[in-house]
């Protein structure tokens, strides 16, 4: 019989995900990852990750399919991967996606260490993607339900790992999975989806960036594209590309922050349409069938979590970098944020987003 360790987030997905294994008939191990501790750090309880009450809640629904459960500790892994990686990003002006972080090295790194350990044959998790094999390879897919779709955040996988992971809710739709886990009296099949990342309260960036750190962020110039100071800032952690509010500045038009100095410490202005570019550089890009193409090919990308997938030109340039040319303009393609690329529903690979930084 095939093992499976089933990472449970305390949330109704990776519950049904659980009992989807347990009825194919895989001897299953259930496990919490241990990420972060919101109280310690004086985080608001509700609506993040890594709570008592998830704990308590992936247990109960470990216990009711029977199967053994255990808490694993990541929390000084994730410190010092996810949160630092936040912290220095922001600090050098780009805008990370710890989500990303937090699936490559939590879910796919450290959590494949413990299967390796506990002699599990398969990772299961309540993603919404798909997994399938064609031609000998293995291939990411966008989910079912496309509300849903985290295909996004999963570029970074490679052959070995698609080969030993299973989505199962990848085909089904979310109404369909709180029906079911209702159905079978899980605790949490109500339970609201989480919404903000598990460090950050309240989507105060700055905040965490200071306590990481110790040191309060450095006030610096807006600018605009010319050079000529428009006014002061709190410090270049509290922007992203793209930012309207929180700048202060009046003005004819409103102003947008549309690049970031860390050296200098300024932050350039500039308007809306200033926003737009056809072009963006990715790099540590990550091919999902292990080889890069040897020539352009057409495709769909998207450049941010939320967006819809837009036509675009891929030109690899070597093994980890290509540059992709937008047949629109897309807005605020923002340094630090994954650039995914699209054929149809699979997942061709992506990459991070490099700035074209004025300094």
């Amino acid at each position: 019989m095939k093992k499976a360790l089933i990472a449970m987030s305390g949330g109704v997905d990776s519950s049904l995900a659980a009992k989807l294994m347990v009825e194919q008939g895989y001897d299953c191990t259930g496990c919490t990852m241990k990420l972060y501790n919101n109280e310690d750090a004086g985080i608001e309880h509700s609506r993040t990750c890594c709570t008592l009450e998830d704990v308590e809640d992936a247990r109960s629904v470990a216990y009711k399919l029977g199967m053994p459960f255990y808490v694993f500790n990541f929390t000084d892994a994730f410190r010092d991967t996810v949160i630092r990686g936040f912290v220095e990003s922001y600090e050098k002006g780009v805008t990370p996606n710890p989500c990303i972080e937090c699936n490559r090295f939590m879910k796919f790194d450290k959590l494949f260490e413990r299967a390796e350990m506990l002699r599990c044959d398969y990772i299961v998790t309540g993603h919404y993607a798909r997994i399938e094999e064609e031609d000998g390879k293995f291939v990411l897919k966008k989910a079912a339900d496309e509300t849903k779709d985290q295909s996004y955040v999963l570029y970074f996988m490679t052959q070995r790992q698609l080969a030993r992971v299973k989505f199962p809710l990848g085909g089904m739709r979310k109404s369909e999975v709180r029906q079911i886990a209702e159905k079978n009296g899980f605790v949490n099949a109500a339970k609201p989806d989480s919404q903000d990342i598990c460090f950050v309260p309240n989507g105060d960036y700055a905040a965490v960036i200071e306590r990481y750190t110790g040191r309060m962020s450095v006030p610096g110039y807006f600018v605009d594209q010319q050079g000529s100071i428009l006014g002061r800032h709190r410090g270049i952690i509290h922007y992203t590309v793209g930012q309207r509010k929180g700048i202060g500045i009046t003005g004819p038009e409103p102003l947008y922050v549309r690049e970031i100095c860390p050296k200098s410490g300024n932050v350039i202005l500039g308007k809306k349409d200033d926003l737009f570019d056809i072009k963006a550089e990715v790099r540590d890009f990550n091919w999902i069938s292990g080889e890069a193409p040897q020539t352009k090919l057409r495709c769909k990308a998207k450049i941010r979590y939320r967006q819809q997938e837009q036509w675009a030109t891929a030109i690899p340039v070597n093994e980890n970098t290509v540059h992709i040319v937008f047949d629109e303009p897309q807005r605020a393609i923002t340094p630090g944020q994954a650039a995914v690329l699209y054929d149809g529903d699979t997942v061709l690979g992506g990459g991070t987003i490099q700035g074209q930084n004025s300094e």
